[in-house]
């Protein structure tokens, strides 16, 4: 849910097809990154769907992955089968806090929480488990571009901010997640 271009669910496909029988469907609201899926990835299921309304019939999934990206639980819900799993995975405080520093001047728009997020998820299905993954990585010049592109952080940033983080050679940067 929420699949982006496709290369998440892509990557987990090859990793859980061999043990058994699996359908990977991709549903992204952005029929550009639908098409990017479908061209890079093939032999999924990719539709172009909003996650409030998915043309998908009651009870259908095993599981459902939602990476980053805003969930509607009451959907997730019909969609689930009554032995399903709902894996949620939400940025947490230092989540790209390198860059967050260098687009917001003010403190209070460089940090932020998204426990408001898990608590609803929480609420709408029977807890597991949950675990926080927090690396810092190195990212050359062509990451740092894909970064930018990918990121909304700077899609309401000026071009001239933007621009100057795009034009590093390197940057440090931190991935902090929450998966539940």
């Amino acid at each position: 849910m929420g699949c982006g271009e496709g290369s998440h669910l892509s990557n987990i496909y090859d990793n859980v097809k061999s043990e058994k029988s699996v359908v990977g469907v991709g549903i992204y609201i952005s029929k550009e990154g639908i098409m990017v899926a479908s061209k890079d990835y093939s032999n999924k299921i990719w539709a172009v769907a909003d996650l409030a309304n998915t043309p998908f019939k009651n009870k259908q999934f095993d599981v459902i992955l939602n990476i980053l990206s805003p969930s509607n639980n009451a959907e997730f819900n019909r969609l689930l089968k009554s032995d399903g799993l709902v894996i949620k995975i939400v940025p947490q405080s230092g989540y790209l806090k390198e860059l967050s520093e260098h687009l917001f001047h003010k403190p209070d728009k460089q940090n932020y929480s998204n426990a408001e997020t898990v608590e609803r998820f929480n609420e709408s299905f029977q807890f597991v488990e949950s675990l926080r993954l927090s690396y810092t990585m190195n990212l050359n010049k062509s990451s740092i571009e894909l970064l930018v592109q990918m990121t909304p952080l700077t899609w309401s940033k000026t071009e001239e901010r933007v621009k100057s983080f795009f034009n590093k050679d390197s940057a440090q940067i931190t991935v902090d997640l929450d998966i539940n």
